[in-house]
């Protein structure tokens, strides 16, 4: 109990210090049975969307990482309480994990994925600092993303192994570049986005470099990866994760994908059955073995 007390008390003046400069009210702390812990709308950065939440359970492993939980919203829209059930689910199986909003892409604001990727990075320095605290590990990361998250979570990951030490992607987009993306259906509706998300043009006959750079199928290393993708998925097509499937077994990736029959886009929203028999178990499964 004393462990825990001292835990709670030093990671929340730790948390407070990085608040004496803002009067951001809707910063609050909940404390629960024997100190768990949950810090909302802890800043990050010093935009209104740099904002994270920590929950800490009561019982963790100082060796036990900490699952980053990173929104979709096709990287315009969408907000960190979406994603607040898989946090929740996470803090009920003794967890920690830290669930963050981030700068959405604008053209005028010059703001893309890779401010994007900067935000994640930022989370981290700025969890790492705390993590003593926390009498947590730094730099011990897995990176959990749905749809526009997953491609940040995959491309994030796949750049920064000595930080993440898995990924999980529900329903993420993996290819803006290749030649079957670019002979589908999918390319043609998809482009105007991806041409924001770039902030490139998009040149069908004379694609830019910058798209392969975008595209996590390229940027694959060996970081364990879940994938989750749905076989009638209209917003992320079936082939994506099908495609990330099998680049990471030809490169003996450690990996499992999860394809599931009769399922659209980001399914726990849709049907709690496959959300509480299929997704949640094999996310656990991920992130304890």
């Amino acid at each position: 109990m004393k462990k825990l007390v001292l835990r709670y008390h030093f990671f929340v003046l730790g948390c407070i210090s990085f608040l004496l400069n803002s009067c951001n009210s809707r910063f609050r702390v909940w404390v629960g049975t024997n100190n768990q812990q949950k810090i909302y709308n802890l800043k990050y950065g010093e935009h209104k969307r740099q904002k994270m939440d920590v929950f800490l359970p009561s019982e963790y492993a100082k060796d036990s990482p900490v699952v980053l939980i990173v929104h979709g919203g096709a990287w315009k829209y969408g907000r960190k309480e979406h994603m607040i059930q898989i946090q929740k689910m996470l803090f009920n199986h003794n967890i920690p994990s830290i669930n963050m909003n981030y700068r959405p892409v604008s053209k005028s604001k010059k703001i893309t994925y890779r401010e994007q990727l900067e935000d994640i990075r930022s989370v981290i320095t700025k969890f790492n600092s705390l993590a003593d605290k926390a009498e947590l590990q730094p730099d011990h990361y897995i990176l959990l993303g749905e749809s526009a998250g997953g491609h940040l979570a995959l491309l994030y990951g796949y750049q920064n192994p000595d930080q993440i030490k898995k990924i999980i992607s529900l329903s993420g987009p993996t290819d803006f570049y290749s030649e079957e993306y670019l002979r589908s259906f999918y390319s043609k509706y998809t482009s105007p986005t991806v041409q924001k998300v770039v902030g490139t043009k998009f040149n069908r006959k004379n694609v830019s470099e910058e798209f392969k750079k975008a595209s996590p199928i390229a940027n694959i290393t060996n970081v364990p990866t879940l994938l989750f993708q749905g076989n009638q998925d209209f917003l992320v097509n079936q082939h994506q994760g099908l495609a990330l499937d099998s680049a990471l077994a030809s490169q003996n990736i450690p990996h499992k994908l999860i394809f599931m029959k009769n399922t659209g886009h980001a399914p726990r929203f849709f049907s709690k059955r496959k959300r509480d028999s299929i997704i949640y178990p094999n996310i656990l499964e991920w992130v304890k073995e």
